[in-house]
Parts: structure tokens; sequence; C-alpha cells
């Protein structure tokens, strides 16, 4: 943990949710600091060794850190302090759903002294939302967003990295998503996310030579967020 990372404890219908929040580095020297939005990030596959600490998770979050978003990082059912035990994606979603609704309450925010006195909290329940993951995430995360969308909730925009197209059935998921992949990612054959990407006309950024780890290519996952944004003035 480091002073830009806090450790944040959400109660939940399981227990609880083990999270890191990850706050832009401008934040710490000016509380006034314009906050973009809130972003919720969500790892690979638990019984394959995934956490919130996974390098392309955390990659992720700063990236939406250095675009400005307040970044969390939930452990799903049975890592960490998280309670429960795996439910393939179904009761992930749901946990994740109400880490969502906690993230836009003001009140869930008063119990951590780190945080207190910071205008962005005022403002919460008015913040775009943005959702990520990364493979097994990808599925959890998509499922969160369709349930928002049909609720008639708003979500800003849905990263999906190393999409687990062949592992789960994805939802259909809004225009302005972005795709990740990895050219030789072994997991989840890039022809998967084509067939899954292409009935829906989404592009998929490929990232030449990666594979779904994306060792030594993480800088590759961050440069492609950041410029996905561009064009998207923010709100000062």
């Amino acid at each position: 943990m480091n002073s830009r990372t806090l450790k944040i404890i959400i109660p939940a219908s399981i227990g609880q949710v083990e999270s890191s929040l990850d706050l832009p580095i401008e934040l710490l020297s000016n509380p006034e600091y314009k906050i973009r939005g809130l972003a919720l990030v969500a790892h690979p596959n638990p019984l394959m060794g995934g956490t919130k600490d996974n390098k392309v998770v955390q990659t992720l979050a700063r990236a939406l850190n250095q675009l400005g978003y307040i970044s969390l990082r939930p452990n799903f059912r049975g890592i960490g302090e998280t309670t429960g035990t795996h439910d393939d994606g179904l009761g992930e979603s749901s946990d994740i759903y109400e880490v969502v609704e906690w993230m836009r309450n003001p009140d869930s925010w008063a119990s951590h002294e780190e945080l207190r006195g910071y205008p962005w909290l005022k403002t919460v329940r008015d913040l775009p939302l943005v959702l990520a993951g990364f493979s097994f995430g990808t599925y959890v995360s998509s499922l969160v967003c369709k349930r928002l969308l049909d609720e008639g909730q708003d979500v800003e925009r849905l990263v999906l990295v190393g999409s687990a197209t062949s592992k789960w059935t994805l939802p259909k998921v809004p225009a302005n998503t972005i795709l990740i992949h990895g050219e030789r990612d072994e997991t989840i054959l890039l022809k998967s996310v084509f067939d899954w990407a292409a009935p829906q006309e989404l592009a998929v950024s490929v990232i030449p030579e990666a594979d779904h780890f994306f060792h030594r290519k993480l800088h590759c996952i961050r440069d492609i967020v950041i410029r996905s944004w561009e064009g998207q003035p923010r709100v000062r």
C-alpha cells in the first residue's frame, strides 16, 4: 500500500468486500482537484489466482487515475478479506452491484477518516461511473453494466481487457465499450473476441505479441485507455 492507495472494507449481503481505493496523485496535493468520476475495476478468475492486485487490474486503475477518476479494486468472494465462496460470476456480479451502490452513497465514505473533507465526496451521487475488468472480470463487469443500464442508471463507459468470450456468455455491451486483447492470447483466443464483437460492430484494440497476461505490454493497455478518452473533454 502507498499514499495513493487506501484499504476499504465495504459491507455487503455476503458479509464484506475487501477493496483497494486508488486516488489520482493530484488529489494528494490539491484537495480541490476536480474528480472526473468513479471507476470500478474487476479482477481475473479467483480460482486461477486472480486478485485485486493483479498487474493488469492495477494498470487499469492507475490509467483511470491519470484521467481523473477515483478507482476501486474489489476482491471477489473468498479472496483476501472478502467473505463468501466463488459463484462463477453470478454472485460476484450481485456483490459488485452492491459495491457500486455503496460508492454512489456519500454516507458510505463517512467512516474513512482519511477521506473526510474532500469536496468530491459531496458529489458522488452525480459523478460518472466507469466499469472495467480483466478476463473473468470482464464477464462480471459486463453483467453489472447491463443490470445498471436496464434499470435506467448511467454507465459512462465499459473497459474490457482480455474479454472472456470463450469462457462465459458476455451480454451485449454499449457501443462505446473499449475492448483490448492480446494477439497471442492463449487462454481466450482473439478469434473468439472477434466473433463476439462483430455482430455488435465493436472495434477491438489488438496489442501485437501480447499474451493473456500482457507481460511487458502493460504500458500498451495504459496508452490505449488514455487515448480512448481523447476528444472527450474533462469537466472543470
